[in-house]
């Protein structure tokens, strides 16, 4: 069985300066996996490379065994927030159903068909009775909201989610780790960066440590620890609980 996600040698840099150097990594399907490090350590260039975003200095990035361009309809993506344009001027419905467009072609318009599924997965978010709402209208917490809901009308059986629990609310965030776990349920793999270490080990089965380079990959157990913290994070990890069981502070 192919892996959803194999990455050999890649390099990315920043005039001239490498951001991401050798890596090599397999992921397994059926995961939610976090990816985790210090400010600078590459894990949003990680997703951009692996998507063609952004261009590789070397490096082969391979989704089920093709190239990105050949399994778009395969994969979802939840950009950062602040990357986003919420003054363009469209409801949250609309940018839902933009969800579709891979499936439909270019020469297809959305229908009855994808406006129903649409208002089904805003209202897996709880966000159905805002679906004539601008997003520029939205708080962050439900801006965020409506790009997964986005990214479930793809249905796609990849998906990776730049920092979605950045400046959401408690309630938004158990949300959406709730729908994270039932796409893991249906099979998807998930591949989320994430800043917060204190709930690391509660939200995801692997974990991705880097800096720069890949510093450990594995089952979150076996890699979310002391040791291996410290090496990720050097002087910025700034405490550790006495078990060892938990980050309680640490570097975005």
């Amino acid at each position: 069985m192919q892996s959803p996600l194999s990455i050999r040698n890649l390099t990315v840099a920043y005039q001239k300066k490498p951001v991401l150097r050798d890596i090599s990594l397999d992921i397994p399907e059926g995961n939610l996996i976090g990816i985790v490090g210090p400010n600078g350590a590459g894990k949003s260039t990680l997703i951009k490379a692996a998507l063609g975003l952004i261009p590789r200095v070397a490096g082969e990035v391979a989704l089920y065994g093709k190239l990105y361009r050949e399994q778009r309809k395969l994969v979802g993506y939840v950009p950062q927030r602040e990357s986003v344009d919420w003054d363009f001027p469209t409801s949250a419905l609309d940018v839902v159903m933009m969800g579709r467009y891979g499936h439909l072609g270019w020469f297809r318009r959305p229908g009855l068909t994808e406006c129903e599924l649409a208002m089904e997965c805003l209202e897996k978010v709880g966000m159905a009775d805002f679906a004539g709402r601008q997003i520029s209208q939205l708080s962050g917490g439900q801006q965020q909201r409506i790009f997964l809901a986005r990214a479930l009308a793809q249905d796609a059986k990849l998906y990776f989610m730049d920092e979605p629990f950045v400046g959401v609310d408690a309630a938004t965030e158990k949300a959406i780790i709730t729908l994270l776990n039932e796409l893991k349920k249906q099979g998807k793999t998930v591949l989320v960066v994430h800043h917060d270490l204190a709930t690391v080990k509660e939200y995801f089965d692997w974990v991705i440590l880097l800096n720069v380079r890949l510093m450990a990959i594995g089952p979150t157990g076996l890699v979310f620890t002391r040791e291996l913290l410290q090496q990720t994070y050097g002087g910025r990890l700034a405490l550790l609980d006495r078990d060892d069981e938990a980050v309680i502070a640490g570097g975005r």
